[in-house]
């Protein structure tokens, strides 16, 4: 590849880019507040700052949040459901699941259609396939021409058991296509070939409820890159942590829904091995969200469903994503006092426009950066650089005004609280990702990113009782590095009911086969040079009676030998793991079968950087000044340390910050600061340091 690989982060705060040249193996960061207005100005501003242009481009990757920020606005298009006779009302009756028995302020998920935009059709198919009832296309033909009256901007369509045979699907989508020139129409089977029709009705309705929106944003970039004179290919990131073409991505926009946290992943992958550390948790704390996933046996845990907007009122989406746990609490997130006079942080974000009080852009709420400015954390010099001077006295007053005063606190006490609630749901988020999965999260170190990250990640820690946080290098722009290290990906599903003993191995390995070729010829429509290609499989298993399934793991070598006695043993072990016990001497089955295919691509080199005594150089230390710590309650004055400075071997006890030009570490007193020969920082917490 004769020209650089750039990658775009756009978040609700920050806009992150990452640049690697692979004739000299450099990398460059650029970074600035999102345009939410025109979101491509954000990325252009980066792309400046990252000295670079669009025109020496080969490669430009993207993650974005605005599929999943479409879903939770409840911002997306007009949309209508076509579904069998029958089943309109499956969307909103869903599963009888209660997450909270005794909450008596429990809400049902809201659908993103209305019931009066669902509309039934006259066809049915049996669970085999057979059909039952043929499809009415001049029925189909009458409700597309009444959409198009109505202004439908988005069509789905639903018909039942189309994973087994989706002929009258795909069908009545050449015809709604023909009558509703110009809306955006998708049908389940192009997104999920599983079972279970109200995943599948929630997954379709909500590609098309953000597709016209999507789409629109992803012809603005292209539209943007032609006009740059970007010669090369555009490829999103999925929420698989996969790239997939634009082209894919504005039909199935529905998979690029946590496209920048699930790139956090991979980078965190691609350290776990490295640093040679199978198990870890990557926590990633931007301006307005805080996310969490893990990472076992160096491999990232993924899911093949998911809640958006949460388990208690979220609709699912049932396609492969990596298991990203979300909460909204960020650096913006917003302190305030509910009418009950309690102190809540988040989810409510000042984002980039106005963003928090002491940015000085309009923000009059106080938020989490505030309060870090206020306790000494962040410098009000030093931010950004020194590109974004901080104002420390509008933060005060404000946080006076709106909290401190309310409470009866002072400033510093107010700002120590706002503190210590987010640290508490943050904590929150990280056990959905380990002790729902049967993890202790004790028993993994912690990788922390994200500009926000580093100031919070020993405090999460403590909260957890982990012992070890690792920090990055450039940990504010890590997801964008993250791209960098993704790979072309392609995953398909097939719902496949079979007993183990029942199972003949031709059977099962002709499906793989088919999935598998349809993975090579989609990742060979990515137009990228490819150092090879990469197949993994896995199956859904439950124990004979059960009604839920759990994904494992099968390695090639099964196959090879012919071991069903060690795809059972895998099921087996992976069920130990999510509920503490397993049957091995009880039938088990399969419920679907899933195939991924990746197309390797080159990966910048992590480099070493120079070796130093265990103290750091004079030269790195900054100033001291002082910070506030809960632990000694008081003001306590700590040095503040460049990171670029710091060398291989040096070690720093706390209290101590290191500050760089996007992030600033906090080392709390009895923690103890190592720095590994790649430069990342290795802190070992309080109980754990000897």
């Amino acid at each position: 590849m004769s020209g650089v690989r750039l990658s775009a982060d756009v978040g609700g705060t920050f806009t992150d880019t990452a640049v690697f040249d692979p004739r000299n193996g450099e990398i460059r960061y650029g970074k600035t507040l999102t345009t939410p207005r025109v979101l491509i100005e954000g990325v252009r501003t980066g792309v400046e700052k990252a000295d670079t242009q669009f025109a020496d481009t080969a490669l430009f990757l993207h993650g974005t949040t605005v599929a999943i920020n479409t879903v939770l606005e409840r911002s997306g298009a007009r949309t209508a459901i076509l579904t069998t006779r029958g089943f309109r009302d499956i969307y909103e009756i869903g599963r009888v699941n209660r997450p909270d028995a005794y909450n008596l302020f429990f809400r049902k998920h809201e659908p993103l259609v209305s019931r009066a935009l669902r509309f039934e059709v006259d066809e049915r198919l049996s669970s085999d396939g057979d059909v039952l009832v043929p499809l009415n296309e001049d029925q189909v033909g009458r409700i597309a021409e009444a959409l198009a009256e109505m202004g439908i901007e988005a069509i789905a369509i639903l018909f039942l058991h189309s994973y087994r045979d989706p002929r009258h699907e795909i069908r009545a989508r050449e015809i709604v296509a023909q009558r509703c020139p110009g809306v955006f129409v998708t049908a389940s089977h192009e997104l999920s070939q599983e079972y279970r029709e109200f995943e599948r009705t929630s997954t379709v309705a909500a590609n098309a409820y953000v597709g016209p929106r999507v789409k629109s944003y992803l012809n603005g970039f292209t539209d943007f890159l032609d006009s740059s004179g970007f010669p090369g290919s555009f490829l999103v990131v999925q929420s698989t942590g996969g790239l997939y073409t634009a082209d894919r991505a504005r039909s199935e926009c529905i998979r690029m829904l946590e496209s920048g946290p699930a790139a956090g992943l991979i980078g965190s992958r691609a350290l776990c091995r490295q640093m040679e550390l199978p198990n870890a948790i990557a926590f990633d704390m931007g301006g307005t969200t805080a996310k969490a996933g893990v990472i076992h046996d160096y491999e990232v845990l993924m899911t093949g469903s998911s809640m958006i907007g949460g388990y208690e009122t979220g609709l699912p989406v049932q396609i492969p994503m990596i298991d990203i746990q979300e909460v909204g609490t960020g650096g913006g997130s917003i302190a305030r006092l509910t009418p009950g006079g309690g102190l809540r942080v988040g989810p409510r974000s000042a984002g980039a426009d106005p963003g928090p009080i002491c940015y000085g852009l309009g923000g009059s709420e106080p938020t989490v950066t505030d309060a870090n400015l206020l306790l000494g954390r962040l410098s009000a010099t030093q931010f950004l650089g020194g590109e974004m001077p901080l104002d420390t006295q509008a933060a005060e007053r404000g946080l006076k005004e709106k909290v401190a005063d309310p409470l009866a606190l002072t400033v510093t006490e107010a700002a120590e609280g706002i503190l210590r609630i987010a640290t508490t749901t943050m904590a929150h988020v990280v056990r959905r990702v380990t002790t729902e999965r049967g993890l202790d999260a004790a028993d993994f170190s912690m990788f922390a990113y994200g500009g926000a990250g580093p100031l919070h990640a020993t405090m999460v820690a403590r909260e957890l009782q982990i012992d070890r946080v690792i920090i990055p290098n450039s940990p504010g722009h890590f997801s964008a590095f993250g791209m960098l290290m993704s790979d072309f990906r392609h995953d398909e599903v097939r719902s496949w009911f079979r007993q183990l003993r029942t199972i003949e191995f031709d059977d099962m390995e002709a499906i793989f086969a088919d999935m598998e070729e349809a993975g090579r010829k989609a990742i060979e429509t990515g137009g990228v040079s490819m150092a090879g290609v990469a197949v993994s499989r896995a199956a859904d298993m439950r124990y004979v009676g059960q009604e839920h399934a759990v994904t494992a793991d099968l390695p090639a070598a099964l196959f090879e030998t012919q071991d069903m006695q060690g795809i059972k043993a895998a099921f087996d072990a992976v069920h130990a793991v999510r509920y503490g016990y397993s049957s091995p001497d009880e039938p088990a089955e399969i419920v679907s079968l899933r195939s991924s295919v990746s197309g390797v691509m080159a990966k910048p080199a992590q480099t070493a950087i120079g070796a130093g005594a265990e103290d750091p150089p004079p030269a790195a230390l900054r100033e001291t000044r002082p910070v506030f710590f809960g632990s000694a309650g008081a003001y306590v004055d700590t040095p503040v340390f460049e990171r670029s400075a710091l060398l291989a071997g040096n070690r720093i006890a706390g209290p101590a910050l290191v500050e760089e030009y996007a992030s600033t570490t906090v080392i709390h007193p009895g923690d103890l600061l190592s720095v590994d020969r790649h430069g990342n920082l290795v802190i070992v917490i309080g109980r754990a340091a000897s």
